[in-house]
């Protein structure tokens, strides 16, 4: 039989709202054992068999997903997964890039990714020096594979808002890359060019571009990105501003919320390294 939250409260916990669980009442304590899987034993008023006895029938429920919290990471992986699962290693190379490589497991691909590789198989994606990908990160990588493109890039750069169906988006590509790195390294130029240098970015300052700082990243063979930054001036009354800017034929290779994803890693990565380099 199923234990709802009411159910647990009622005919299981002591009603008591002590407190030594580490919450405040004891409906909220059975609110988190039933949707986040919160350990029943948490109690401490609750003897061996009731707990054993609720647990195997909480097992049960939560292998059915009954009132559990969805667990976005693991579905969007899952259905990134089973959009790819159509690509044929052998074709990804003059794809996207990359080699084919050996692995125990059968044939793999080995991709650049910022400045190391991943090794991508048939039914997983790791990173060559032992880091640990997030489950967004081989969401936004099956993506890519998923997405069909192959057009090499043609060094003809665009915003992000200059692409079709962005404009739910922009907002979000502004809050949360943008305004992140002007408020990280405004006035502090010089730890966003040594990020940046570190994570293997071309400095392309001058040319074409006014920016005090503006780097090339090959975040994959096919996906570069341009990080244009321009330092705050209190002489004139400017502010710090910040831009990114994508080849026009990212959207080959990866959809909007994809390149937003990328957006936010590269943005991560340059405040990380700055932040580890002080």
């Amino acid at each position: 039989m199923a234990l709802s939250v009411v159910d647990l409260y009622r005919d299981v916990l002591p009603k008591t709202n002590c407190g030594d669980c580490g919450f405040p009442t004891c409906i909220a304590f059975a609110g988190m054992v039933v949707s986040d899987k919160h350990p029943l034993d948490g109690c401490p008023y609750l003897t061996a068999d009731v707990v054993e006895r609720c647990n195997a029938e909480l097992g049960v429920q939560y292998a059915q997903g009954k009132w559990t919290k969805r667990d976005l990471a693991e579905d969007a992986l899952k259905w990134a997964m089973e959009r790819s699962t159509s690509m044929n290693l052998a074709d990804l190379p003059d794809r996207i890039g990359g080699v084919l490589v050996e692995k125990d497991a059968g044939p793999a691909l080995k991709l650049p990714y910022f400045t190391d590789y991943i090794i991508i198989g048939t039914d997983d994606i790791e990173r060559m020096d032992g880091v640990a990908l997030t489950r967004w990160e081989k969401v936004f990588i099956y993506n890519h594979l998923a997405q069909g493109g192959t057009r090499t890039p043609t060094g003809k750069w665009r915003g992000f808002e200059e692409f079709p169906n962005t404009v739910s988006k922009v907002k979000t590509m502004a809050g949360q890359v943008e305004a992140p790195l002007v408020n990280r390294f405004h006035g502090r130029i010089e730890e966003l060019i040594a990020s940046a240098t570190g994570l293997g970015g071309e400095d392309v300052t001058g040319g074409e571009n006014s920016a005090d700082a503006a780097f090339y990243f090959r975040t994959l063979p096919r996906v570069p990105v341009m990080l244009l930054f321009w330092d705050e001036d209190p002489v004139d009354g400017f502010g710090a501003s910040a831009k990114l800017l994508f080849d026009e034929t990212v959207v080959d290779h990866l959809d909007i919320e994809s390149i937003v994803f990328l957006s936010e890693r590269l943005r991560r990565m340059l405040c990380d390294a700055a932040d580890e380099n002080k």
